[in-house]
């Protein structure tokens, strides 16, 4: 679809309103400007001369909302094969806070969605599976324990009550429940919902030939991430007139529900989704001597994320990027483009919203149904 010189026009005046809104104009710079902010840098502080990194072990990640954004891509084009000239967007809005606050002391990075899950499921799916090995560990100790002393014996091995801590916190009962659930998902008729958060073609078509592809999308005000059906590849076109769990079968053609018990874990509401402290066996074991380390998880997220620090008083905010000064420069777009996704100017499909045929995006700056339409 090529755009027409009225469209062109009406886009023109709608872009120059509004600094948020997709562009065509100058403004469209910033957006490629705000995709660059999502690329990597690596932060440092410099002190007396020297380099220092900057210290995350005091802050932990709180997941704030995830936003679809559509915007005008001038690369695209529509293109022959594209019916839009739109592209989808999307973006995850998270914090760092310290372990006292979170209304103060605290940085406010957005990055793209697929970033985001990539990072927190890969630290989640690790986190599960050393927790569920630790528990089938301490389920079979207390078993062994417990016929021991039904038989009467004594129990001193050395080598068993040098790792007796991992098992001081741990609820073997419920633990084993919960990972033999997690183990034997797909018997009891269960997909990892977490299987799908990168789009993918349903073995599915109706009878049109028309196909159907799952992928992550926002859901509750962006307050949640689920999985929905979309009509396209890209998983731009949200289907909301179809239920995923409809479509969920396994190999054998039996029906299936989606688990959300791994995916949950990437926004839980009111909850530190991950510590930026690295724990390992020997601090938890008493030596306390060992260099505190970054969680992996925190280091990747921060290094890919557009970052709003110096106005929410981040005590560990950049004072320099080595090749990426340009972030540090653009700090404050950043921290308009968070605001205005956070003003609930999109709704979850990535749609600007419009209340009475007029939409108002900051500034002041009001956009009629007709400049929505040729957008």
């Amino acid at each position: 679809m090529k755009l027409s010189l009225a469209l062109l026009a009406s886009a023109l005046g709608y872009a120059a309103a509004n600094p948020f809104a997709p562009k065509v104009s100058r403004n469209t710079a910033k957006n490629r400007m705000n995709s660059k902010l999502m690329r990597g840098a690596t932060a440092i502080r410099k002190l007396e001369g020297e380099e220092q990194e900057v210290d995350l072990t005091g802050y932990s990640i709180k997941f704030e909302k995830c936003q679809f954004v559509k915007q005008y891509d001038a690369e695209e084009d529509g293109g022959e094969e594209n019916d839009s000239i739109l592209t989808t967007k999307r973006f995850v809005i998270f914090r760092l806070c310290s372990e006292s606050s979170c209304s103060y002391n605290y940085g406010e990075y957005i990055v793209d969605m697929e970033t985001y899950l990539e990072a927190v499921l890969g630290y989640k799916q690790e986190v599960q599976e050393q927790y569920c090995e630790t528990c089938n560990e301490c389920y079979e100790k207390a078993a062994e324990q417990a016929e021991q002393e039904a038989n009467g014996e004594q129990n001193d091995d050395e080598e068993e009550d040098e790792d007796a801590w991992k098992c001081q916190n741990m609820d073997t009962s419920s633990c084993y429940a919960e990972c033999q659930n997690i183990e034997n998902m797909e018997e009891n008729g269960y997909m990892d919902a977490a299987e799908f958060t990168e789009c993918q073609q349903l073995d599915y078509e109706d009878n049109y030939g028309n196909v159907y592809y799952a992928g992550p999308m926002c859901a509750s005000s962006g307050s949640r991430i689920k999985i929905g059906i979309f009509t396209d590849e890209e998983c731009s076109n949200y289907d909301e007139s179809k239920d995923i769990e409809n479509y969920m079968k396994n190999d054998d053609g039996y029906s299936m529900k989606l688990s959300y018990h791994l995916l949950k874990q990437t926004f839980s509401e009111g909850e530190c989704i991950a510590s930026c402290l690295q724990e390992d066996e020997e601090q938890n074991n008493g030596d306390d001597e060992k260099e505190a380390e970054v969680n992996e998880v925190c280091e990747e997220l921060y290094e890919a994320a557009g970052k709003c620090e110096s106005s929410h008083g981040f005590e560990e905010g950049i004072v320099d990027y080595e090749n990426y000064d340009n972030q540090v420069r653009n700090e404050e777009l950043v921290c308009d483009f968070i605001s205005s996704l956070k003003a609930g100017h999109y709704d979850q499909t990535g749609e600007i919203v419009v209340s009475g045929g007029r939409t108002t995006l900051g500034g002041g700056a009001a956009t009629t149904g007709g400049q929505k339409f040729a957008l």
